[in-house]
């Protein structure tokens, strides 16, 4: 059982080698996984070490035994606590439900964990081996029930709107953990709660946060993107500089050399595609530039900004604006002759703590008749949407898969109904300065 042990505790530490030196997305889930990765890791080692000693109490101190084994139970503890993490923020990712267990899931873990290192440490000789038992070793087993008694709520209860991969990857970890924890209850000797620990930890591994299927996503996102911005429509390249040489011919002056300098701004910020995630201030001087150019072909079009100074230096993904205030343009106030407004706001969230939004608000005609409830399943289901190359949404599809990949999926893009007409585009963004894929 030791050889099997340290066996085990290699093969994590070699993961948590790849797993770490991998580019990795830094959202809640995959933060809690990491976590995972590193407690395990120790808790194999206590697990190593205690079926050491617990076999040899003749020759080991029992006071070093107990400690031993209050170290052993309390990280395992905290490890399915972990597991029960990891699958609720999993859940609330895919379903959007708040975590209702966090509470009584805190307060076991704090209860158990005071249980594990005050409780009474008894141990049963056998001729087949020792090993803990009584109501010390029973915390593990109660905690372990509890916890996955939650998970297969949460999995059951949310079963239909939950992806079949994660579906897969939770259900397989669970029936894994039941299977040895059991074999583990009926032969107590065979002391393989870490096998079955690292079996559940390698089932999400293997799953979902292998990073050779986050680069794979992230590539498939930078290649979204690249072709975004390739795709600048040309009938604005044409029509724009149509009116420079018309304006070119009537008058010779100040204002050409002014349209032209912010074209020449427009290319050269759009095609900076060495970076996933700019400065909030970069992404505005680009669509400033967009705008101005509108505006200037479109009199009687106005863009208006209200951003909050403070988040200039926010890292947000790139090329984000411009498909959606297109997006407004197009379908809003193209219907209105480009007559109206589009306003674009920048404040910290009221609702999330370190998280901004920005808004994009336009003066146009608003949704068609069953437009709106289709723009909100093709956000809502992004993930499993194909990759499309045409079509009137693939600025706004594009957009939520690349801030979902970049920011977290508790970020993302969702539109509204104005009062007094046209919609407007909430995007959701978190607010840390050094976050980001590079």
């Amino acid at each position: 059982m030791l050889r099997m042990e340290i066996a085990l505790l290699l093969i994590l530490f070699f993961v948590a080698m790849i797993y770490f030196s991998a580019g990795r997305k830094h959202t809640m889930l995959h933060r809690t996984f990491s976590i995972l990765l590193v407690v395990i890791q120790i808790h194999l080692v206590f697990d190593a070490v205690t079926i050491y000693t617990v076999n040899h109490l003749e020759t080991v101190p029992l006071t070093l035994n107990d400690i031993l084994h209050r170290f052993f139970i309390g990280t395992m503890v905290l490890i399915v606590y972990l597991f029960y993490q990891y699958i609720a923020i999993l859940v609330e990712e895919e379903t959007g439900k708040p975590r209702n267990f966090d509470l009584a899931a805190r307060i076991y873990l704090v209860v158990a964990e005071l249980g594990a290192m005050l409780l009474p440490v008894h141990y049963a000789v056998t001729e087949k081996g020792n090993y803990s038992d009584g109501i010390h070793a029973n915390v593990c087993y109660v905690s372990m029930a509890f916890y996955l008694l939650l998970c297969v709520w949460m999995l059951l209860s949310n079963w239909r709107e939950i992806d079949r991969k994660k579906k897969f990857a939770i259900g397989a970890a669970l029936v894994i953990e039941v299977c040895v924890s059991l074999l583990q209850a009926v032969n107590p000797t065979w002391l393989i709660s870490g096998m079955g620990l690292t079996l559940m930890t390698m089932s999400f591994y293997l799953t979902l946060e292998n990073p050779d299927i986050l680069r794979a996503e992230l590539t498939e996102q930078k290649m979204s993107m690249l072709y975004l911005k390739s795709q600048v429509n040309p009938h604005f390249l044409y029509n724009t500089l149509d009116t420079i040489r018309i304006q070119a011919q009537l008058n010779h002056d100040k204002p050409v050399a002014d349209l032209l300098m912010r074209l020449v701004d427009f290319f050269r910020l759009s095609v900076k595609i060495d970076r996933q995630m700019v400065a909030l201030d970069d992404e505005l001087e680009l669509l400033e530039s967009y705008m101005d150019l509108m505006c200037y072909r479109y009199p009687e079009l106005v863009c208006n900004y209200d951003i909050d100074p403070n988040l200039g230096g926010v890292l947000v993904p790139n090329f984000i604006l411009q498909p959606i205030v297109e997006n407004s343009l197009l379908h809003g106030l193209k219907n209105k002759g480009y007559r109206g407004e589009v306003k674009i706001s920048a404040q910290r969230s009221k609702l999330k703590e370190s998280f901004m939004e920005i808004q994009v608000s336009d003066t146009g005609s608003g949704f068609a008749e069953g437009k709106k409830e289709k723009i909100e399943d093709l956000l809502r289901h992004y993930d499993k949407q194909a990759p499309k190359l045409e079509g009137n949404s693939i600025g706004i599809l594009n957009v939520q898969k690349r801030i979902k990949l970049l920011c977290g999926r508790e970020c993302g893009l969702w539109y509204t109904e104005n009062i007094t007409g046209g919609v407007t585009a909430h995007l959701l963004l978190t607010m840390d300065e050094g976050k980001g894929a590079r």
